[in-house]
């Protein structure tokens, strides 16, 4: 969690902190809970594990073949070189997966816009973001009513994160079903 940030509207902007949301722009406003992509985190460190194993086997391989060609034996300072960077290089994969696998889940509120930007905040109390829900649809649907409320925002990697559905629609006739995430 990052801090508070106020959320409010005034005429035909929603205020989330010092952004400004304009009402025709926003899209949807929806709650949902915000997970970590840890199969995908630990799909990526096998793949890195592997990779990094097999550049390492390939040139302690290499450097025992350059060495038998010059008579002079393999090289062990390249072979530690080697093995060191592959152990540095699995070290940081064992932090990048553990970062993924040791975060949270967060319920967030989020408010979407005809653009690229996502909105997100945050509360330990899931009603209260439903109740904030209903009070953003109330503003779009009522415009001249405004509201004020402190809320949490989050500091996250959005890689890390699954962000709700992703719907990929081809065509125009005949598009049924959404791929949940």
């Amino acid at each position: 969690m990052a801090g508070g940030v106020e959320l409010r509207t005034s005429k035909r902007l929603l205020w989330v902190g010092g952004a400004a949301y304009p009402i025709q722009n926003i899209t949807r406003v929806y709650t949902f809970l915000l997970t970590p992509r840890r199969g995908e985190a630990a799909m990526l460190f096998l793949k890195r594990v592997g990779i990094v194993l097999s550049v390492a086997f390939a040139l302690t391989i290499l450097n025992g073949a350059v060495g038998i060609a010059s008579d002079g034996g393999p090289s062990p300072t390249v072979t530690r070189l080697v093995w060191f960077g592959a152990l540095a290089s699995l070290v940081y994969c064992v932090g990048a997966l553990g970062t993924v696998l040791t975060a949270a889940s967060h319920w967030a509120l989020a408010v979407e816009t005809s653009g690229a930007s996502t909105a997100l905040v945050t509360s330990k109390n899931t009603q209260h973001l439903n109740e904030l829900v209903d009070q953003v649809v109330n503003w779009i649907e009522n415009p001249e009513t405004e509201f004020q409320v402190k809320v949490e925002t989050l500091l996250i990697n959005p890689r890390n994160y699954h962000f709700g559905d992703n719907v990929n629609m081809y065509g125009g006739s005949g598009n049924v079903g959404m791929a949940k995430s």
